[in-house]
């Protein structure tokens, strides 16, 4: 009949019959291992074979750990996994930066054969302290904002945000034992535009699925600055006027006192004022003046003022005549003129040309709605008017045909030469 043998034997005949193939074989096998700091490792070795050889676990400190399956240190961190003839597996618990370093697995052969696996342990870094606000912080103050973080390895990144504009600050690594304690620091002047803003330190690490954050606020307190806004573009006689004091300052500067022309508000009945405003119920010519309001808080004082000048209804339409406008047209089109004179000047006295002497007028015409238009030479610069003026001439003098040509010429104007003393529009 046939006689069945054991796995075990098969494979340790094998063995007999290639004894390099099994030494080979019997060569521990171990892997290095990353964990994070209070976390949990779990380190492996194994053999293709094992003739009922043990397999053992050494600590940095060559302290063993287990034999097979017999415990050998006590340290309630450790436990076992699984022991058998090819694998030897063990649990370290609650995991510190002490625990670092090679570990050694032994197989008990003759020679002995050991394979080392490195357990590298990520120290976390502590949540971060910004220190160095000061509440309230003064205009013009200059301060520095720490950002620190410790227990981290390797080194944790430190980066700042003012606001969500990454700003760069100066760092400093010192080492503490096996850890690192980083900090990281901005120095700056604070104004008033900083009042409200958000400076967060944030530190990111290998050890860490996200970063950690800290936030604070920066307080700045400046000196007030106060304007007048008005309810109406042309107060009239009759009309609801409403004037507002319009303040800027940390503290809010308070209170906000109204005077008329130096002195208190004349008539109290239509001048009603309501904390930052100031409300005149019905115009008339009596108001006009000049109206200041005035706050302050504990680091200065500040006012503004408004000039009132109630209009007649009557005098003033929907579309009356805007004689500002009209005399800044006027002033526009002189200025301009003479601009054109005087480069004719300058163009006339390096040619030197002795003919005759020519003239020529440009025609500024109105258009329906006021604005007036000058074409080419002018560079088609418009100017609003109202109401429509009457038509300008402007008349230019050249010394020839050939530099009256030239004229045009620059101009981009295709024209023929016109007879002394002819008028040109265009």
């Amino acid at each position: 009949g046939r006689i069945e043998m054991p796995l075990f034997y098969v494979i340790r005949g094998l063995c007999r019959d290639d004894k390099y193939k099994c030494s080979q074989g019997q060569f521990p096998i171990t892997q290095n291992v990353t964990v994070v700091e209070g976390g949990t490792a779990n380190m492996t070795c194994r053999v293709d074979y094992n003739d009922n050889t043990s397999l053992q676990w050494s600590n940095p400190a060559q302290q063993t750990l287990f034999f097979g399956d017999k415990k050998a240190l006590r340290d309630h961190r450790i436990e076992l996994v699984r022991a058998t003839s090819q694998e030897l597996t063990i649990r370290i618990g609650d995991v510190s930066l002490s625990d670092e370093g090679l570990y050694t697995c032994s197989l008990f052969t003759m020679p002995v054969k050991t394979t080392k696996a490195f357990l590298t342990v990520l120290g976390v870094p502590t949540r971060p302290e910004i220190t160095g606000f000061t509440k309230p912080a003064m205009e013009r103050d200059v301060i520095t904002l720490t950002c620190t973080t410790s227990g981290s390895k390797p080194a944790a990144i430190i980066r700042w945000f003012r606001n969500d504009k990454e700003v760069q600050g100066t760092k400093e690594v010192n080492a503490t034992g096996k850890s690192f304690t980083v900090r990281s620091s901005l120095q700056f002047q604070v104004d008033r535009r900083d009042d409200g803003v958000a400076y967060t330190c944030s530190v990111e690490h290998v050890s860490l699925s996200s970063p950690y954050m800290t936030t604070e606020v920066l307080e700045v307190h400046y000196a007030p600055h106060l304007d007048i806004a008005h309810s109406q573009i042309i107060p009239q006689e009759g009309q609801y006027f409403k004037l507002e004091c319009v303040s800027i300052g940390n503290p809010i500067p308070e209170p906000v006192l109204w005077s008329k022309d130096g002195g208190e508000l004349p008539d109290i009945e239509r001048m009603i004022v309501e904390g930052r405003e100031l409300t005149i119920t019905t115009l008339n010519k009596t108001d006009n003046g000049t109206y200041r309001c005035e706050a302050s808080n504990h680091l200065g004082t500040s006012s503004a003022e408004y000039v009132l000048f109630v209009y007649d209804p009557n005098a003033v339409g929907p579309h009356g005549p805007d004689h500002a406008l009209i005399g800044g047209v006027v002033a526009v089109v002189v200025f301009i003129t003479l601009c054109l004179i005087i480069v004719l000047g300058r163009y006339l006295a390096r040619h030197k040309e002795k003919n005759s002497l020519l003239f020529f007028v440009i025609t500024i015409k109105p258009c329906p709605n006021g604005s007036f238009w000058v074409r080419r030479c002018l560079n088609a610069v418009h100017f609003n008017a109202f109401p429509p003026l009457p038509a300008l001439n402007l008349t230019f003098f050249v010394s020839s045909c050939t530099t009256f040509s030239r004229f045009l010429k620059i101009q981009k104007q295709k024209v023929k030469c016109p007879s002394p003393g002819v008028r040109v529009e265009f």
